[in-house]
C-alpha cells in the first residue's frame, strides 16, 4: 500500500490520488459505454414486439401442452447419436489437447517457437463456436454425425488445452528437481514428476468439457450435423409444438444427467 504524508507524518493510504483518479475514470469510461450501447441497443429495437413478448410467450407455450408422448419413440436414435456426438467428440480433443498442452506450457515445452504454434491452434479452436465449425464441417462431409463429432472435437481441443497447460505450469517444481537429481530421463520426469500432479486436474477438466458437449451437440443437429437437433428442426419447422415439448424434456433429462456424472466424477477426484 502507498505512503502518504499527511502534516510531516507518514500514514497508509489505500489508493494514491493518481490510482484513485485511474479508478473513478475507470469507472466512468464503463458507465459511459455502458449508456451509449443500451443506446444502440434500444434504437434498434421493436418495442411493440417486446411489450406483446409475454402473450406471444404464453401463447408458444399453450400449443406445446400436452406433450405427445408417444413420440418418445422416434428419439431414442437421435438421443444416442448425440450422446456418441460429445462422448466421441469429447474423446478425440483430449487425445489432440494433452501434446498440445504439454507443447503450450512454458515449463515443458522443447522451443518458445513451437508453444507459440501451439498456443495459436489453442486460441483459433476457442475462438471458433461449435456451431461455426459444425456449418463449416456439414459443407465439407456433408449433412450427419461424423460432422458433428468433429465439430465437438475442434471447439473442445483449445478449451481442455487452455486449461491443461495452465496446470502444467503451476505444478510445484520440487518433485520435477528430485527426479532430475536422480540422472532420470525427459520421459521418466514427465511420467512420474509432472503427470501425477496434473493428472486429477486433467481428469476433472475431460469430465467438465464432456458435460458441456452434450449440450452443444443437442443444438448440432440444426445446421445438419446429427443428433436430436435435426428432430428438433423439423418439428419446429412442421409447427409440430407437441412434438417439441416432448424433445426439450429429453434434452433436460440428458443435460440433468451428465451433469449427475460430471460432478460425481469431479467430487471422486477432489
Amino acid at each position: 500500500m502507498p505512503v502518504v504524508e499527511v502534516r510531516g507524518e507518514k500514514s497508509w493510504c489505500k489508493n494514491t490520488p493518481l490510482d484513485q483518479f485511474r479508478l473513478t475514470m475507470g469507472w466512468l469510461i464503463g458507465f459511459v459505454l455502458v449508456v451509449v450501447c443500451w443506446q444502440v441497443i434500444a434504437r434498434n429495437t421493436l418495442w411493440f414486439l417486446v411489450w406483446d413478448a409475454p402473450q406471444q410467450v404464453s401463447e408458444f407455450i399453450s400449443r406445446m401442452f400436452p406433450p405427445r408422448w408417444e413420440y418418445l419413440n422416434e428419439l431414442w436414435l437421435p438421443l444416442w447419436d448425440t450422446f456418441n456426438i460429445a462422448t466421441l467428440g469429447t474423446a478425440l480433443a483430449v487425445i489432440l489437447a494433452v501434446p498440445l498442452a504439454f507443447l503450450a506450457a512454458q515449463n515443458t515445452t522443447p522451443h518458445p517457437v513451437v508453444r507459440q504454434i501451439a498456443l495459436l491452434a489453442i486460441v483459433t479452436s476457442r475462438t471458433i463456436n461449435s456451431l461455426i465449425w459444425a456449418l463449416i464441417l456439414v459443407a465439407l462431409l456433408g449433412p450427419g454425425s461424423l460432422a458433428g463429432m468433429f465439430a465437438i472435437m475442434l471447439r473442445s481441443v483449445g478449451f481442455v488445452g487452455k486449461l491443461l497447460y495452465e496446470q502444467i505450469e503451476e505444478i510445484s517444481t520440487e518433485p520435477v528437481e528430485a527426479i532430475t537429481a536422480t540422472g532420470a530421463s525427459q520421459a521418466q520426469i514427465l511420467a512420474y514428476g509432472i503427470v501425477p500432479q496434473v493428472l486429477p486436474a486433467f481428469v476433472g477438466i475431460s469430465v467438465f468439457r464432456w458435460d458441456i458437449n452434450i449440450r452443444e451437440s443437442a443444438v448440432l443437429g440444426l445446421v445438419g450435423a446429427g443428433g436430436i437437433g435435426v428432430k428438433l428442426q423439423s418439428s419446429v419447422n412442421g409447427l409440430q409444438w407437441f412434438q417439441v415439448s416432448v424433445i426439450f424434456a429429453c434434452i433436460f433429462v440428458m443435460v440433468l444427467m451428465s451433469e449427475w456424472v460430471s460432478a460425481r466424477v469431479r467430487k471422486a477426484i477432489i
